[in-house]
């Protein structure tokens, strides 16, 4: 401890300060207590410099729970964007291609909406989370356009459709039996040839004797033998479509060239003949004499669920079953 001196006028000189135990002791503790609320002091400014206040802490947590949650959403907007191009695609490619209606284009779907700046006030955030939010509201507003725009599309074909109902009623628009799919349409490795070729129909499974339905209205174009198909019916729908049911173990009563059938009838039952590797039903679809995907004609049967699943198993399976 330092000496400290005050100055004796009457003697003319400085005399040093004397202190007693106690009064040391109070002054140390008073020097410590001085010191460490300085201390403090400083230690609290810097943290709250560096860290934030309580406040701040809670706020920069909210905010990254909310970053992380538009990141989710960000994918979820991805998995819509991507349903929706589906919808659309299915709208050009099947509905207005058969009722002759013509498709809309991707700039007529998309619809965009230019001018100034849209999102500027997202400018005031941070980057990263300007440009999150920037793409979460551009995005949303996009499948917002692109659905009142489906809908607009749905209603048309729907005033096509009540113009057209024998059209439509005449399209194979169903499955041809109960069973699952087990090979699509496309080029398929042969169970018993052994090489690929053109597989121009998709496979069902189907026991001998299930019973086999006409897809559509229409009139019975040939029911006989025919090569490795063995037993086909052939049903000819008119406005170019036709539709085939092979390896068939026998027709229904009074089925025969010329008949007229109706979309569910039961008109023939499946069965094992001509060149397979199992029972089953091989069921094709013609368009004008090409082969074309049965699967994208079950649309009044197949829920969108389905649909994918059987999707799947079509794409998925290299072997057809004949």
């Amino acid at each position: 401890m330092k000496n400290y001196f005050f100055y004796d006028e009457q003697e003319c000189q400085f005399i040093p300060v004397q202190y007693g135990p106690v009064e040391r002791g109070v002054y140390t503790l008073s020097l410590w207590i001085l010191i460490g609320a300085v201390l403090s002091t400083v230690s609290l400014s810097l943290l709250s410099f560096s860290v934030g206040s309580p406040a701040e802490i809670a706020l920069k947590a909210e905010n990254k729970a909310l970053y992380e949650q538009l990141n989710d959403t960000r994918s979820s907007i991805i998995y819509m964007d991507q349903q929706i191009a589906a919808i659309a695609n299915m709208d050009n490619e099947l509905y207005r291609t058969m009722l002759g209606i013509d498709p809309l284009s991707d700039d007529e779907r998309q619809a965009g909406i230019g001018g100034a700046d849209r999102y500027s006030e997202f400018d005031a955030y941070s980057e990263h989370s300007s440009d999150l939010l920037r793409w979460t509201a551009s995005n949303l507003e996009s499948i917002e356009r692109r659905i009142n725009i489906q809908k607009l599309s749905f209603e048309e074909i729907k005033a096509h459709y009540n113009e057209n109902k024998e059209l439509m009623q005449n399209i194979p628009a169903i499955r041809p039996v109960s069973g699952i799919i087990l090979s699509g349409h496309g080029m398929r490795r042969h169970p018993v040839l052994g090489y690929k070729r053109m597989h121009e129909g998709v496979d069902f499974r189907a026991r001998i004797g299930s019973n086999v339905y006409a897809t559509g209205d229409g009139v019975v174009k040939s029911a006989r033998r025919r090569g490795t198909y063995g037993l086909m019916l052939v049903i000819d729908h008119g406005h170019g479509y036709e539709t085939r049911y092979a390896h068939l173990s026998g027709l229904a009563e009074d089925i025969r060239p010329g008949v007229s059938v109706e979309r569910g009838q039961v008109v023939a039952y499946s069965g094992n003949s001509g060149v397979t590797s199992g029972p089953h039903l091989h069921y094709e679809v013609r368009n004008n004499g090409e082969s074309v995907d049965p699967l994208n004609y079950m649309f009044a049967d197949l829920t969108p669920d389905e649909y994918i699943e059987y999707r799947r198993i079509a794409d998925s399976n290299p072997m057809s079953m004949d």
